[in-house]
């Protein structure tokens, strides 16, 4: 083999490897806006109860704000309505289950916000503050850990040289779907448009985005169900050069949170 040939082949491999390093050092960043509003799904069913240790603050997961309720049932006059993120206080827990809304089964919080008290859906509220704007996820690990010391983190690397991949794990110490999903969805890239998936439901759904990004091939949600219960969760993303996949799974008393990079 000749110099030229062994340059060709060099460069070969050398350009998805560069593609993929990009990929991963852009893919913390949100392209994504937030938009919120007043409402909440009102689709309600029977619920189930949490057995978490009751908080003394929450955190607002709705991506579309959560609202501040006068009384505790979803009739009530709105109060507010609390932004994406918002950190509220825990007045009184409802320890009892009595809704599910959106596909999360939970009941009404008494909770303290912006000097008004009033009551919150607690299926939209979390214990794990949400990720920040371009955060990366072995950083927000860390920032975890000071109040979860359970919370793992691991980053390992496969494929081959002209298919290189990259897997960031993240497991957190909760048996809740809801709070893994909106976790992955800000952390790992989950378009906004997908929104929780009801655990009632076909055996496997796939649900595409019907409007994905320029330049992309495939964006869809696949949801795997087993009697009416979660099984799995799985975001694909394809373009030319590039796709990821992120997955959502349980396994035990942890959420298991991992996203795949593979440049193509």
């Amino acid at each position: 083999m000749n110099s030229n040939e062994t340059h060709t082949i060099m460069k070969k491999v050398a350009f998805p490897i560069v593609a993929l390093a990009l990929a991963f050092a852009l893919f913390a960043c949100k392209n994504e806006t937030k938009t919120e509003t007043e409402a909440l799904p009102e689709d309600l069913a029977v619920a189930e109860a949490s057995e978490e240790t009751s908080p003394e603050h929450l955190y607002v997961t709705a991506s579309s704000g959560l609202t501040l309720r006068q009384h505790d049932n979803l009739n009530s006059e709105k109060l507010a309505v609390m932004p994406y993120g918002t950190k509220v206080k825990v007045i009184s827990e409802e320890k009892e289950t009595t809704m599910t809304v959106g596909g999360i089964k939970g009941g009404m919080h008494q909770v303290e916000y912006n000097q008004h008290t009033g009551y919150a859906f607690n299926g939209y509220l979390s214990r794990f503050f949400p990720p920040e704007e371009d955060m990366r996820p072995n950083a927000y690990a860390e920032a975890l850990k000071a109040q979860f010391p359970n919370v793992s983190f691991s980053e390992t690397t496969g494929g081959t040289a002209s298919n290189p991949s990259n897997t960031a794990t993240l497991l957190l110490p909760t048996t809740q779907w809801h709070e893994g999903f909106y976790i992955a969805k800000q952390l790992f890239d989950i378009p906004t448009e997908f929104a929780f998936p009801n655990p009632k439901g076909s055996n496997e759904e796939v649900v595409k985005q019907t409007k994905p990004k320029s330049g992309a091939w495939a964006s869809e949600l696949q949801v795997n169900r087993q009697n009416d219960r979660l099984e799995k969760i799985t975001y694909s993303y394809r373009a030319e050069g590039f796709g990821y996949t992120v997955t959502i799974t349980q396994e035990g008393d942890t959420m298991k949170l991992a996203r795949t990079d593979v440049a193509d």
